[in-house]
């Protein structure tokens, strides 16, 4: 295992995205001429994160069949199956053979986002270095007009619940200590969980204001797509 591990989170049913994700696993949509989850698996690696775990449920192995073990993106992916998709704390929860034990990244397979994952890295080796009284680090976008009250706010360097909201960008770093004590198996969201580490001032965050989409409906993916397409050709 390399020294920076990173986790897809895709075990979603995608049921906006319907009926597109009735034959096809939401990260398996195409955009701008490749897979959703190509887009993350491709900017991990050129960040340096070439350790790639991904979960998945809903028609999982099409997912496993389309990636393989990850050699053509020059990384090694491995896969934690859940069957029942098992939520953000309940999915990590899960890969955390796979994980290992240092602090880890995770991001969500349908988050298209120009964010540099290299700034992590420095971020991983202080949650290392500085735990339990830091054990997260969340990044931050700009509120999205679906998401306009955002999840937390940001202050010297912390998330916090107070002032002014900023939305959870679907990228962090957690410490592996944070999920031993659950069962695997067990269901759990992210939030309204992590909002306790929050309140305790134990998250570290950023602001990250470059372009960011959650791709959750047809129709934002099929804007997306036509954008960068015209990119292409322009």
């Amino acid at each position: 295992m390399s020294r920076y591990v990173a986790m897809i989170l895709a075990a979603g049913r995608g049921e906006r995205m319907r009926p597109l994700t009735d034959t096809t696993p939401k990260p398996l949509l195409e955009v701008g001429g490749k897979a959703i989850i190509e887009w993350q698996i491709e900017r991990l690696v050129a960040a340096g994160f070439r350790d790639i775990v991904i979960n998945h449920a809903w028609l999982g192995e099409h997912i496993e069949a389309a990636l393989g073990d990850g050699s053509r993106f020059a990384a090694s992916i491995r896969y934690s199956a859940e069957g029942e998709a098992l939520e953000t704390v309940g999915g990590i929860v899960k890969a955390l053979p796979l994980l290992g034990a240092r602090p880890f990244v995770v991001t969500s397979s349908d988050v298209f986002a120009g964010y540099d994952y290299a700034r992590l890295a420095n971020v991983i080796d202080a949650i290392e270095g500085e735990y339990p009284r830091r054990v997260a680090h969340f990044v931050l976008a700009d509120n999205p007009p679906y998401h306009p009250a955002g999840d937390m706010a940001l202050e010297n360097g912390l998330a916090t619940l107070q002032g002014s909201r900023l939305n959870y960008a679907g990228i962090a770093v957690y410490h592996p200590a944070l999920f031993r004590d659950f069962a695997t198996g067990m269901k759990m969201k992210l939030f309204p969980w992590a909002f306790d580490f929050v309140r305790d001032g134990r998250v570290s965050a950023e602001h990250f204001g470059g372009r960011w989409e959650n791709l959750g409906t047809p129709q934002q993916l099929e804007s997306l797509d036509r954008q960068l397409r015209a990119a292409k050709r322009g």
